[in-house]
């Protein structure tokens, strides 16, 4: 179903009241009624006062209808204008009609994995292996990668707060990257991606100063098969923190997002890269081709290309070291790589073919001053508070990137968290309440106040549009949303308020949640709900976008067949918001009991298509960093 647009439809009450009569149940005759008194004829004459019905659409995340539905206002046409005005409603007849649900696509959990181990990103990104129903789980703190079997699995969904226990998948083996490889100083895992029967996994290295991820990375490559484990083929050089790794869909190359990150102390910044590795037969190549941005450095030959929106404010830092390459998307035919920059605030354009990068592009602001745009920016404020903030700004700074096609077009579909460069030796954020603001600006009284904008977590590096030292605009990190953009960065769709409308009319106080305790709103003044895990899957004539909650938990789901139509689907969770426990994600200490929290913190998620299910039903992986759990959803057309 569509999503209900904000729009008003005026109707004689003779109709409503004839398709009542059609829908309406058979029952027992009541008694006659008392007799109603005449109608009043107009000074003219004329007929009685015709009585009118407005029928307006609510949109989904309504306070009384979550999913939508349609308001029903009843009233005399007083001034015979055949328009039902305000002033003739009559409220005691107005009428809620809510949606159950948005459309007909059932989500049911059917598996699930605990590894145990909590706030030490023991589930982060995820893959799949059709042939012999495996997934792959990053463990991404221990080194390694979690060989799950799915094969087991049945179309048999948990019920209710069983999902919080589920434990019905096993691990049948892990990947020692490091001791396969034999590769020193190696650090965490940070992706994997399968193609055909290779699998691909990148993973971080210290550098020989003992800065833990400022050296060059590697890719470790294995060779899977239908019944056998996975066996080590080789490992190839790439540049520095690789955070990424994806295959083109023709599985003829493998790249690497290179995202290049600064040491602690900032005096240490490797330039960010991506990396090509071909794939001839199944066998990758020895050795990488590495693109780079040092053509867009002050003095360099596309330097005059560099739109000034795109954020660039390392310290010293050239352009080839502030641009940190996050995440990949690849066209549908292999042609270019969509690269998320996400502190930059930018998407790289690759041509893959020509191995270079095509364009850059500069995401902009969102507007937090429009009413579509409401935000909750404080966590202090013991309320549901969305505002519009005139003159507020956020960033988008997208995580997870996806790419599909509409009408032999490329578009490019965001998953729109935000981050902040917050180091020792060099940090942007700030509160709303420690800017220095023109006194001029619209909210600078609000500002001041910790219940309004004062938390805001804020840049320091944007806003002041004069150069006078005085801050023209506030600037926070993320869209809190997910985004459509054209191939050249156009914006077709955002999910504008969506997110926190929606979670605070299902979940109450419990919206903005952090992921590592059940305290309420304690993220609104932090990027919301903080949207990272993104995902696409076609199901019949559909396809679908899922959206992971990092803070919130938990996932979106909308219907992005149409970008230029797009509609809300569902909200589902497997979190428990009355579990006491908190969990510390610096040393995975827990107090309390965690065990029934539930699933906490999407990290990455897989798409798997019904032919290559094992239930046969298309199913949604997701691994869960902040719980350590491996979740898997199973989607059903009804």
């Amino acid at each position: 179903m569509k999503r209900l647009t904000q729009g008003k439809t005026t109707l004689l009450v003779s109709a409503i009241m004839t398709a009542m009569l059609l829908t309406a149940c058979n029952g027992d005759d009541g008694q006659t009624g008392v007799a109603g008194t005449d109608g009043v004829n107009g000074v003219d004459g004329s007929a009685g006062l015709s009585a009118l019905v407005t029928v307006t659409a609510i949109s989904a995340g309504h306070a009384q209808c979550p999913f939508g539905g349609q308001q029903i206002e009843t009233g005399l046409d007083t001034n015979r204008n055949g328009v039902l005005e305000s002033d003739e409603v009559d409220s005691l007849q107005t009428q809620l009609i809510c949606h159950t649900d948005l459309n007909s696509l059932s989500v049911d959990l059917v598996g699930r994995y605990q590894s145990g181990v909590y706030g030490l990103s023991a589930a982060e990104i995820v893959d799949y292996h059709p042939s012999s129903q495996s997934a792959f789980v990053v463990n991404a703190q221990s080194g390694k990668v979690d060989v799950l079997d799915l094969s087991t699995l049945t179309q048999t969904p948990a019920e209710a707060e069983a999902g919080y226990s589920l434990n019905n998948i096993t691990k049948k083996a892990e990947l020692n990257i490091s001791g396969d490889t034999g590769v020193t100083l190696l650090g965490a895992v940070n992706s994997v991606s399968v193609s055909g029967n290779l699998l691909a996994t990148a993973v971080e290295r210290a550098d020989l100063l003992g800065n833990a991820t400022q050296g060059n990375g590697i890719v470790a490559f294995y060779q899977l098969s239908d019944s056998g484990l996975p066996v080590y083929l080789s490992y190839v050089e790439v540049g520095a923190l690789p955070d990424n790794v994806t295959f083109t869909p023709d599985g003829t190359v493998l790249l690497v997002a290179n995202e290049g990150e600064p040491n602690s102390a900032y005096d240490v910044d490797p330039e960010g890269s991506i990396a090509l590795i071909p794939i001839t037969n199944g066998v990758p190549a020895t050795s990488a081709t590495l693109i780079d941005f040092k053509d867009f450095n002050l003095g360099g030959e596309r330097h005059d290309e560099l739109n000034p929106l795109i954020k660039i404010n390392g310290p010293g830092a050239s352009v080839a070291q502030d641009l940190e390459p996050e995440y990949i998307a690849v066209s549908a035919d292999s042609q270019y790589a969509f690269v998320s920059l996400q502190e930059n605030n930018a998407i790289a354009v690759i041509d893959i073919k020509a191995a270079k990068v095509k364009n850059l592009i500069a995401l902009g602001l969102k507007d937090f001053g429009l009413d579509a745009n409401k935000i909750d920016a404080s966590d202090k404020d013991d309320a549901i508070n969305l505002q519009a903030y005139a003159g507020v700004y956020g960033m988008y700074q997208p995580d997870t990137i996806a790419s599909y096609r509409w009408n032999n077009a490329d578009f490019i579909v965001t998953a729109n968290e935000g981050d902040a460069r917050d180091y020792a030796g060099f940090s942007e954020e700030a509160r709303a309440a420690d800017l220095s603001l023109d006194t001029n600006h619209l909210q600078f009284a609000s500002a001041q106040d910790k219940t309004q904008l004062g938390r805001l977590k804020v840049t320091t590096s944007m806003g002041d549009d004069n150069n006078d030292g005085l801050m023209d605009k506030i600037v926070a990190y993320g869209g809190r949303s997910f985004s459509i953009w054209t191939a050249d960065g156009q914006q077709v769709f955002d999910s504008a308020s969506d997110f926190e409308r929606i979670t605070a009319a299902l979940l109450g106080m419990n919206f903005n949640n952090n992921n590592d305790e059940n305290k309420g709103d304690s993220r609104s003044d932090d990027k919301g709900p903080e949207p990272e895990a993104l995902a696409i899957g076609q199901i019949g004539a559909k396809t679908y976008a899922f959206i992971g909650l990092e803070r919130l938990s938990g996932f979106m789901i909308y219907d992005i067949s149409n970008p230029f139509a797009v509609s809300f689907v569902d909200y589902i969770h497997n979190r428990n918001f009355n579990a006491d426990f908190v969990i510390d994600t610096d040393t995975g200490d827990v107090t309390g009991d965690a065990s029934m929290a539930g699933d906490l913190g999407p990290e990455g998620m897989k798409f798997i298509a019904s032919q290559h299910s094992p239930t046969g039903l298309p199913l949604l992986l997701i691994g869960n960093e902040v719980s350590g759990t491996t979740a898997v959803y199973q989607l059903r057309l009804e």
